[in-house]
C-alpha cells in the first residue's frame, strides 16, 4: 500500500461518480472505430495510384495517401504487415477495385520517407496546452528474451512527447525522442507544430525552466503558463517591481499551500494529458514496431490521427453525479 506509514492522517476522499449523458451517440461513435469504411476513405481510394515522377528515378506506384491508409489500418487493427497486405487486398477485392496492393516490403520501405497529409483543425480559437511525455518500448530480440528468461531489466524504449489540446480533445502535436532527452526541450519543436495561438499552457514540474517561459512569452505573451514551481524554487529578482508569473505561483504556494494552488489555478486540468497517454497506450499500444527512427516517427504521427479521428466519431459527455 502507498504511503502506508501515513495512512490514517491521509484524507480519504470518494472516488467521484460520473455518468455519459449521450450514451446512445457515443456508443455508435465506438461501433463505428472497427468499421472499414471509416479509415478506407473514398478519397485514398480516388488517389490510390502515385502521380507520375518527373525527375530522375524509378515511378512509385503508391501515392502517400495509399500508404499512410495501410498504415492507418494496421495502427487501428493491431496488424503485422503481411496481414496488413491481405487485409488491403480483400478490402479492394470486396468493393471490385481494380487496384494494385503494396507488398509489405513496399510499407516497411515508404514508411521511412512517407509525407504525412496536414492534421485537419476542428476549430480555429486558442489553444489550452497540456503537454506530457511518456515511454513506448520498441520491438525486437528484447520482448523475445523476456519471455524466454522472464528477466525484469528495462528495454529499450523511446520517449513520446505530448501536447493535448484541453478545449478539443485532439492531439495538437507529438514528438518522438531518445529516451534521454529532457521533457523541457522539446517545448518549442512542440509550438512548431501548432498554428493556433496557445492561450494556456499546463505541465508539470519537470518544464519549471527557464527556457519553457522564454519560448512561450516570446511566442504567446498574453499565455497563461501553469507549471509547478519547485520545492526549493525561489522568487525572482524583479519579483517586486516587475514579478513574473512563476513569481505568482511562488507566492500562491507559501500562502495557501501547493493543494490549493493546484485548485486555485486550474493545474488540476492537467489530468487530461494523463488520460490522452492512458488512450493512447490502450487503443495503440505501448510499444512500436518499425525499426528505423523515420519509421518509428511517422509511425507515432499515424497513432496520432487516428485518435483525433476516432473522437471526430464521437466523445463522450461525462457529469458529475452528486
Amino acid at each position: 500500500m502507498p504511503h502506508k506509514y501515513n495512512a490514517d492522517r491521509r484524507h480519504h476522499i470518494a472516488r467521484p461518480k460520473r455518468r455519459v449523458t449521450n450514451w446512445s451517440a457515443y456508443n455508435e461513435a465506438l461501433r463505428q472505430r472497427g468499421s472499414l469504411t471509416v479509415w478506407f476513405t473514398d478519397d485514398a481510394i480516388a488517389a490510390w495510384k502515385a502521380a507520375p515522377r518527373t525527375t530522375p528515378g524509378g515511378q512509385p506506384h503508391y501515392s502517400d495517401l495509399a500508404i499512410t491508409t495501410a498504415l492507418t489500418l494496421r495502427a487501428v487493427f493491431h496488424l503485422p504487415l503481411r496481414q496488413t497486405e491481405g487485409l488491403i487486398g480483400s478490402v479492394l477485392q470486396l468493393l471490385g477495385l481494380d487496384l494494385p496492393v503494396p507488398d509489405y516490403s513496399t510499407l516497411s520501405r515508404r514508411a521511412q520517407n512517407l509525407e504525412l497529409p496536414a492534421q485537419s483543425r476542428t476549430t480555429g480559437g486558442a489553444i489550452h496546452l497540456l503537454v506530457d511525455s511518456s515511454g513506448l518500448k520498441l520491438s525486437g530480440p528484447g520482448e523475445w528474451l523476456v519471455e524466454k528468461h522472464g528477466t525484469k531489466k528495462r528495454r529499450s524504449w523511446r520517449k513520446l512527447h505530448i501536447g493535448f489540446d484541453a478545449v478539443s480533445g485532439r492531439i495538437v502535436a507529438a514528438i518522438l525522442t531518445d529516451r534521454d532527452v529532457d521533457d523541457a526541450s522539446q517545448v518549442e519543436p512542440l509550438l512548431d507544430q501548432i498554428a493556433e495561438p496557445v492561450e494556456l499552457f499546463l505541465a508539470d514540474g519537470g518544464y519549471d525552466r527557464t527556457g519553457v517561459y522564454t519560448a512561450l512569452n516570446e511566442r504567446y505573451p498574453d499565455a497563461v503558463i501553469v507549471v509547478p514551481p519547485r520545492a526549493d524554487a525561489v522568487l525572482s529578482a524583479t519579483a517586486d517591481t516587475d514579478p513574473i508569473q512563476r513569481d505568482g505561483h511562488i507566492q500562491a504556494i507559501a500562502e495557501k499551500g501547493r493543494m490549493a494552488w493546484h485548485r486555485d489555478s486550474g493545474y488540476n486540468q492537467r489530468a487530461g494529458v494523463e488520460g490522452q497517454i492512458a488512450r493512447w497506450k490502450q487503443v495503440i499500444g505501448d510499444g512500436l514496431r518499425f525499426h528505423s527512427d523515420e519509421a518509428r516517427a511517422n509511425e507515432v504521427a499515424v497513432a496520432a490521427s487516428v485518435l483525433n479521428r476516432m473522437l471526430d466519431l464521437g466523445r463522450p459527455n461525462s457529469v458529475r453525479v452528486a
